[in-house]
C-alpha cells in the first residue's frame, strides 16, 4: 500500500510548483508598479548576478573536462538539446501559427533552446539507476554552454519565425549570467569554503531567483493586459500542446539512446538529461531577453513543461529501475 501512495504523491505538483502558481496569482491580482516595481526589478536581478556567481564557485572545471571522456553520450545529449528540440520547436510554431497567441509561440521556441536541469535530471537518473556521474557532467556541461547558446538559438530560430529579431538582451545575458558565472569560477578557490558551509542557503536562491523573477514578468505582464490577449481555451490548448512535445521528447531521447547503441545506464541518463528543460535557467532569462509585455507569456510554455516533465519522470524512473538487471 505505501508504494501506491508515494507513487500518487510524486504525481502531485510539489511545494515549490504551488508556490509559482501562488506567485503567478498573486502577481497577477496584486501586480507591483511604479517604484515597488522597480526595487523588485533590481532586486531580481542581483538575486539572478548571485545565483549565477554560486553556480560558477560550485562546479569544478574538471567535471566539464571530464565530460569528453563519455563523448558519444555528451554529444547526444547536447545535439539533442541544442539541434534537434529547437528544430522541432521551429516547426511546431509554423504548424500553430494563428492558433496560439504569437508570445506563446515564442515560449515555445525559448523553451526549446534552454539548457538541461541540474537537481532533477540527476534525482530521476539515480532513481532509474542509470549513470549518475554523466549525468552531473552533462547538467554541467549544458547549463554552461546554455548561458552562451539559448539566447543566440533563440535570435536565430525567432528571426526566422517571427522576422527581426532584437539581439539588445544577449549583452544583459552576459552581464548577469555569464560575466558573474565566471566570476564564481575565477574566485572558486576563495569562495567554495564558504558556500559549502552554507549549502543549503545556497540551494535556496535557485528557487528566490526563481519566484522573483516569475512574479516581476508577470505582473508587468499583468499591467499590459496578457490576460486580456490569452485566455482559458488558449491555455488548455497549451498545456495538450506541451505534454505532447514533452512525450515526444522523451520517446525520442530513448529511441536515440537505443540507436547509438548506449548501455542501458547511459541510455537512462540520456533520456533525462535530454528532455528535461531549465526554470532556474528560463525565468530569469526570459525576464532578461524578452520586454515586459510578453515575458510573462513566454515563460507559461516553461512553466507547463517543468511540472509535466517532474510527473511524468516521477511515474518513469521507478519502472526503469525495476527493469534494470542488478
Amino acid at each position: 500500500m505505501t508504494q501506491p501512495i508515494t507513487f500518487l504523491r510524486r504525481l502531485l505538483p510539489d511545494r515549490f510548483i504551488l508556490l509559482l502558481l501562488c506567485t503567478l496569482i498573486v502577481a497577477t491580482l496584486v501586480p507591483a508598479t511604479g517604484t515597488a516595481l522597480t526595487a523588485i526589478g533590481w532586486l531580481s536581478n542581483t538575486a539572478i548576478f548571485t545565483l549565477f556567481f554560486l553556480h560558477g564557485a560550485r562546479l569544478a572545471p574538471r567535471a566539464v573536462v571530464d565530460g569528453a571522456k563519455r563523448w558519444r553520450l555528451q554529444a547526444a545529449i547536447l545535439g539533442f538539446g541544442y539541434l534537434g528540440f529547437p528544430a522541432v520547436m521551429l516547426g511546431v510554431s509554423a504548424l500553430l501559427h494563428g492558433q496560439l497567441a504569437p508570445s506563446l509561440l515564442l515560449g515555445l521556441i525559448f523553451l526549446g533552446v534552454l539548457p538541461t536541469t541540474v537537481q532533477s535530471s540527476i534525482a530521476y537518473t539515480s532513481m532509474a539507476r542509470g549513470n549518475v556521474a554523466a549525468s552531473v557532467i552533462a547538467s554541467a556541461v549544458s547549463n554552461v554552454l546554455g548561458v552562451v547558446l539559448a539566447p543566440l538559438l533563440l535570435a536565430v530560430i525567432a528571426s526566422t519565425a517571427f522576422g527581426q529579431f532584437s539581439l539588445s538582451g544577449i549583452g544583459r545575458v552576459a552581464m548577469l549570467l555569464l560575466f558573474p558565472f565566471a566570476l564564481g569560477q575565477i574566485l572558486r578557490g576563495w569562495v567554495l569554503p564558504s558556500v559549502q558551509r552554507h549549502a543549503k542557503l545556497a540551494g535556496m536562491m535557485d528557487k528566490l531567483t526563481i519566484i522573483l523573477a516569475v512574479y516581476t514578468a508577470f505582473a508587468e505582464a499583468s499591467a499590459q493586459g496578457v490576460w486580456q490577449r490569452i485566455g482559458p481555451g488558449e491555455l488548455g490548448g497549451l498545456a495538450l500542446i506541451v505534454l505532447a512535445l514533452l512525450l515526444v521528447a522523451f520517446a525520442a531521447a530513448w529511441a536515440l539512446g537505443g540507436a547509438l547503441g548506449l548501455n542501458r545506464a547511459d541510455r537512462i541518463t540520456l533520456l533525462f538529461a535530454a528532455a528535461h528543460k531549465s526554470l532556474a535557467t528560463g525565468a530569469p532569462m526570459a525576464r532578461i531577453l524578452f520586454p515586459p509585455a510578453i515575458a510573462g507569456a513566454v515563460i507559461l510554455p516553461l512553466l507547463i513543461y517543468h511540472q509535466l516533465q517532474l510527473m511524468i519522470s516521477a511515474a518513469i524512473a521507478p519502472a526503469l529501475a525495476d527493469d534494470t538487471p542488478d
